[in-house]
């Protein structure tokens, strides 16, 4: 693509998502830019607004189902020291968007801040986590967030933050293009009671999920005062297994993939699990993952 020959260095065309992804499954992108600083990320942004080339940013691939017949136009990968920084001082902590929230969790508790160690086992990254506001009963990431950096479709750079970031159950106000970093305010603890507190909730988590087998996080939001995984197994979905994916027998809120599988098996094994639970309970469950 001619528009995009000035980044031919961190261009690469026709590139298979699947390994980017925990569910390892779909097609490829046109394009996949690795940005290598935030003056280029705007460039490249900037080129694809005028061209109207369609834009997406690739995270942690946590959350993510790419389709089999991939994704038009450019996909943004957000990698290296200016998208993946970590930095505290005192208890305020500015993290990239591509930083590992487990590599968050770790820093911060080492450190004896409080406030991601509720988030252990949460697989992805900073932006991803900030997009959907992920969390469990113990809390938030929204709840120990101060401000955000943000860049919109036409390459303007913002700084959200008071009135202008809020975050509820899996979303927040955050709809622009992409997620530069974000600053937190942590409260100062005794370290080895937040290290604790950390391994308590890791060790509740692997007991739950499966964490061993290629998944994803939660395929469907929880229905508010109930549990989805609760619908599905209630529904007798458990262990049910469609082409190459599954039901997980662990925790029915999270779908299996084995070797063979493709994205047309997981997006029937949704729809499956969504026509049952409405047939059994009358509930129509909304999905937390999302789909390209």
């Amino acid at each position: 693509m001619t528009a995009l020959s000035d980044f031919a260095d961190i261009t690469r065309a026709d590139v298979p998502l699947a390994p980017y992804t925990w569910l390892k499954v779909g097609g490829p992108a046109q394009y996949l830019v690795e940005p290598r600083s935030v003056a280029e990320l705007q460039a490249v942004i900037r080129r694809c607004h005028e061209h109207e080339i369609p834009v997406r940013v690739l995270g942690g691939g946590s959350n993510l189902l790419v389709r089999d017949d991939g994704v038009s136009g450019v996909v943004l990968r957000l990698v290296g020291e200016p998208f993946e920084f970590i930095e505290i001082e005192g208890s305020t902590m500015r993290a990239g968007s591509g930083a590992l929230l487990s590599h968050v969790v770790s820093r911060t508790v080492a450190a004896g801040l409080a406030g991601f160690e509720t988030l252990v086992g949460i697989p992805g990254t900073i932006g991803g986590a900030l997009k959907g506001n992920a969390g469990n009963r113990s809390g938030d990431i929204g709840s120990v967030t101060a401000s955000v950096t943000v860049m919109t479709g036409k390459g303007e750079q913002h700084v959200r933050q008071g009135e202008e970031l809020s975050f509820e159950y899996r979303t927040s106000s955050i709809n622009e293009l992409a997620i530069l970093s974000a600053e937190f305010r942590l409260q100062p603890g005794d370290p080895d009671a937040i290290a604790q507190r950390m391994r308590k909730l890791w060790i509740m988590k692997k007991s739950s999920q499966p964490l061993a087998f290629q998944s994803a996080g939660c395929i469907f939001k929880n229905p508010r005062g109930l549990s989805a995984g609760a619908l599905i197994e209630q529904a007798g979905l458990k262990g049910t297994r469609l082409g190459a994916c599954e039901v997980s027998d662990r925790h029915a809120n999270f779908i299996i993939t084995h070797e063979g599988a493709t994205a047309h098996d997981v997006l029937q094994l949704i729809d499956l699990i969504r026509a049952k639970v409405a047939e059994t309970h009358g509930v129509d469950l909304e999905l937390e993952i999302q789909v390209w």
